[in-house]
């Protein structure tokens, strides 16, 4: 019967379809990467999706963040995503939690109920954590590495990150996830030099914050505010996604 999502199963064939609607992802980061992918994890025709993320959507997220509009400014991004997924496909089974993965509250999170994890977050305590959990639980797990002050989206990459390059954040977790004895850990990353961001002023987070009073975690708190645009984390999203498909399908 033809469906929304007909014409991804004319390549993938109903067993791929069946084992999609089966299976449980979870996407830790809903910003500007992991939003894109969860959209086309949904429109892949995932049949559970598990979001995490405390941030609400700011106004400068507009211009990367695939849920962020003038409409859903101030709601929380899990929310917002969910509702967009819920338009898309709505059987999927969305599971939304407002928070923000750290190594201090990671025993409340089961991650082998999930059959793939993408890890879009951007604090490197919570990257570490997630790939020394997964590996040592036997759960495939995609990272994605510094996607902001990139213009390039060409340069991304899919590989293991023992064997990236150029990537400033892989060259660091290479390091750490060595000393944690973490063999593998397949990422997607850059290999354009990062920019160095020209903050003004009149535009700055910094400056002008309009985050609500009740948000734990502000650009005012961090060391350096990225700049980004609409086509790199995008991109990224999209490679993840793709990623993810590939492994849930991948002995057709």
């Amino acid at each position: 019967m033809l469906n929304q999502f007909s014409r991804t199963q004319i390549l993938l064939g109903e067993d791929g379809m069946n084992k999609l609607t089966r299976a449980r992802v979870a996407v830790f980061g809903i910003g500007g990467v992991g939003g894109y992918a969860v959209e086309a994890l949904a429109r892949s025709g995932v049949g559970t999706l598990d979001l995490f993320d405390d941030d609400r959507i700011c106004i400068t997220n507009i211009n990367r963040q695939l849920h962020a509009t003038h409409a859903t400014v101030g709601h929380y991004k899990v929310d917002a995503a969910a509702a967009r997924v819920h338009e898309i496909n709505p059987d999927c089974v969305v599971n939304t939690h407002q928070m923000f993965y750290l190594p201090e509250n990671a025993d409340e999170i089961d991650l082998t109920c999930y059959d793939y994890i993408v890890d879009a977050v951007d604090t490197m305590s919570a990257k570490l954590h997630l790939a020394e959990r997964a590996f040592g639980l036997g759960v495939p797990i995609i990272a994605c590495m510094g996607a902001g002050n990139k213009l390039d989206a060409s340069a991304f990459e899919v590989a293991d990150i023992f064997s990236t390059s150029f990537c400033p954040l892989a060259r660091v977790m290479r390091n750490e996830l060595r000393k944690r004895g973490v063999g593998s850990l397949k990422v997607v990353y850059s290999q354009e030099p990062p920019a160095t961001p020209e903050e003004d002023v009149r535009t700055s987070c910094r400056a002008n914050c309009v985050c609500p009073p009740d948000v734990s975690r502000k650009c005012t708190h961090r060391r350096a505010i990225p700049g980004s645009v609409a086509f790199v984390p995008s991109v990224a999203g999209l490679i993840l996604a793709g990623e993810v498909i590939r492994g849930l399908t991948s002995d057709l």
